[in-house]
């Protein structure tokens, strides 16, 4: 493929980059992201995806904007809220670059949906703010091969871990299962400062660049955490384990499960 005059210049100050030049750039415009998640996290996200030039991005939410989204969630506005998510997201995108193709899923993720979902795409970002959500998403990309970038966020503090296939531990090795139900508390039950998920989303987004592009060395088997008030970030070594239920020697889990109701409903507890 040839760029068009607009793109070189959209696109000049990734091309201008040894790591990414013209090939990496096409790799960029080939490329196929999903984000489950139009929240805070997924908002950078997908906003500096767009920005990048990933051709095709997928967005993955059942939830409509509600007022107090607007602290942390840059990509709805004012006027949007009431509205759909995914679409909301999707009107954004497109004003940002119109080159970009947003495929929209308004509806829960569930075990009976996420492998076709994620089935034409190259990278998922993992953009919620529940533990059976999370789980759900680690199983189905281990059981189908698709990498992806799990972060979570509350408080001032966040982390972040990206799965590739073959290479270091799953979301599960760190964490074997989930915890009860109202075991941890969200960000609507703690709180968190807005900026917050604009520093992890944007890394979830720049871990996805680095995948599609295969530059640089991406969070395989480290996990990212970082604290915005002694502004510290630190990398833990994370081992992959033999015993884990999806990704270890013998698993046990081969298909991906819901572990309550309404397991992926992203507009109850969104990031």
């Amino acid at each position: 493929m040839s760029f068009t005059d607009s793109q070189l210049e959209r696109y000049s100050r990734n091309i201008i980059l040894k790591e990414v030049g013209v090939r990496g750039q096409k790799k960029l415009l080939a490329g196929r992201v999903l984000i489950i998640g139009a929240g805070g996290l997924g908002a950078p996200a997908a906003m500096y995806l767009a920005a990048a030039g990933v051709g095709t991005i997928g967005l993955a939410d059942a939830d409509v904007v509600d007022l107090s989204n607007l602290q942390r969630q840059i990509i709805h506005a004012t006027s949007d809220v009431g509205a759909p998510k995914v679409i909301s997201a999707k009107e954004t995108i497109e004003a940002l670059n119109p080159e970009v193709t947003v495929n929209t899923l308004q509806g829960l993720v569930t075990s009976e949906n996420i492998m076709t979902l994620i089935e034409g795409y190259d990278f998922v970002i993992d953009g919620t703010d529940n533990f059976p959500a999370k789980f759900l998403i680690n199983d189905a990309c281990v059981i189908g091969a698709k990498a992806f970038s799990h972060a979570g966020i509350i408080r001032f503090q966040g982390q972040l871990i990206t799965y590739i296939p073959g290479q270091g531990p799953c979301y599960r090795c760190l964490f074997p299962s989930p915890p009860p139900p109202d075991a941890v508390p969200t960000c609507r039950q703690a709180g968190v400062i807005g900026a917050m998920a604009g520093v992890i989303g944007s890394l979830q987004a720049m871990e996805a660049i680095k995948y599609l592009c295969g530059i640089g060395t991406p969070l395989t088997s480290n996990l990212l955490t970082y604290n915005a008030l002694t502004m510290e970030f630190r990398k833990i070594k994370v081992a992959k384990r033999s015993t884990c239920q999806v990704c270890g020697h013998n698993p046990t889990i081969v298909k991906p499960l819901d572990y309550e109701i309404a397991a992926c409903d992203l507009k109850s507890k969104p990031a």
